[in-house]
């Protein structure tokens, strides 16, 4: 399927609900959806993206919008684990590059723990591990999808880029299958749906548009 701005946006897939009732887009029509899709080796997650996502969870009615976590991975897979999402949701405890940055900035309690505490519904995409290989002509799919100006490279640069693409396909032990379906291009991300359940918006690192844009469709 082809996720496509303006069109129906698809299910998050998930593997387990780690905090909250399970729900999903499609439960939730009639109602502004949020989905901020995070990891927790992320520390820019944690310093902007659930910090955004927390701020609209409190300022809008639970009629109006309704905000769901996504925690995913698509890296640093020993760390991105479910095992460390449910320690986060359940004490606060945060782990590699997410405890280096945000002790360095001063954001944890004692114990390296989170400041807040993120109060809205959690889960963990699914992942499946890859076993096949990669030939080129998926390569290229894989870089027309994510680069669209590749075309306009240079044939130098062309072929580094396609041998680092190379390289991270044939590193990538798993595909986290919310990740891939909606294209994203990293963490954090966040998905935006209307009412009507259509897609809006997909959004990546921090940003200036999202409360605006949620305003609008709550007010529209």
């Amino acid at each position: 399927m082809t996720v496509r701005l303006g069109s129906k946006a698809p299910n998050i897939q998930v593997a387990e609900w780690i905090q909250g009732l399970p729900t999903n887009i499609d439960k939730n029509i009639g109602k502004v959806v949020l989905v901020e899709v995070f990891q927790v080796n992320c520390p820019g997650c944690f310093m902007y993206g659930i910090p955004q996502a927390i701020e609209i969870y409190k300022n809008y009615s639970r009629d109006d919008v309704v905000v769901l976590g996504l925690a995913t991975a698509f890296e640093d897979y020993d760390k991105n684990t479910t095992d460390n999402l449910r320690l986060l949701l359940s004490s606060g405890q945060v782990i590699g590059e997410t405890l280096n940055a945000l002790s360095q900035y001063g954001q944890l309690h004692e114990g390296n723990k989170l400041n807040y505490k993120i109060p809205f519904p959690v889960a963990m995409d699914i992942l499946q591990k890859n076993t096949s290989t990669f030939s080129d002509v998926h390569i290229l799919d894989f870089i027309e999808a994510n680069i669209p100006n590749y075309n306009s490279y240079s044939e130098s640069d062309k072929k580094i880029l396609f041998e680092r693409v190379k390289d991270y396909l044939k590193n990538k032990k798993f595909s986290a299958l919310t990740f891939d379906e909606y294209k994203l291009q990293g963490t954090p991300s966040a998905i935006l749906v209307d009412r009507k359940g259509i897609l809006r918006n997909v959004f990546f690192g921090a940003n200036n548009y999202l409360n605006g844009l949620i305003n609008q469709l709550v007010n529209g």
